[in-house]
């Protein structure tokens, strides 16, 4: 089920769809948010208290993208981990061309730089975009690039405990929830009975 007034889970967007949502952000900082969730497929709560140096080392990209493990949701178990995700082609050109705020540590600074921005404000700006690209019933939210990084990997053949490692997810009964099965997919399993 959709999300729909914060209940249900977020949206599973086609690539289509994110290039839509992405081209509403005018910010080039915002467009390079919204790539690192794509790309990372990591929760909007850590991916706006990413620092530059998790991102660039001696002001170029970095081969792994660094989450720390004080960003980061803890597992059932209570306990924060670190998460590292290799660096995607396209997202390492995004990072290339953005310049970080000098002024400031963080990826995504707020207006006095000593801090970053929160998940409201990053939640906005996503929504605004949603909306703009006219996909405001769908039930897009922060965890929808999530839901959509695991099921594009598993649809393109991309196994379970391949794909566990990299969210850093735990076990998979909860991995197995952000993994959507199209109805071709089922049907074509069928077929090859």
């Amino acid at each position: 089920m959709a999300k729909n007034n914060r209940q249900g889970q977020g949206y599973i967007l086609s690539n289509l769809e994110y290039s839509k949502v992405r081209s509403h952000i005018k910010s080039q900082k915002y467009k390079l948010l919204l790539d690192l969730a794509w790309y990372t497929g990591e929760r909007w709560g850590a991916l706006v208290q990413l620092k530059i140096s998790d991102c660039y080392f001696e002001g170029k990209p970095k081969a792994y993208i660094n989450f720390a493990a004080e960003t980061r949701k803890a597992t059932p178990d209570g306990k924060h981990q670190a998460r590292q995700v290799p660096t995607h082609q396209t997202l390492s050109e995004a990072l290339s061309a953005y310049n970080p705020d000098s002024e400031s540590i963080y990826m995504f600074p707020d207006r006095i730089g000593d801090k970053p921005i929160t998940l409201r404000w990053a939640d906005k700006i996503l929504r605004t975009a949603v909306e703009k690209a006219g996909f405001a019933a769908l039930g897009i939210s922060t965890h929808s690039t999530r839901r959509s990084f695991i099921t594009h990997l598993h649809g393109n053949g991309i196994d379970l405990f391949t794909i566990k490692q990299i969210t850093g997810h735990k076990d998979f009964k909860t991995l197995e929830r952000y993994v959507q099965i199209s109805s071709d997919r089922v049907r074509g399993a069928i077929a090859t009975l």
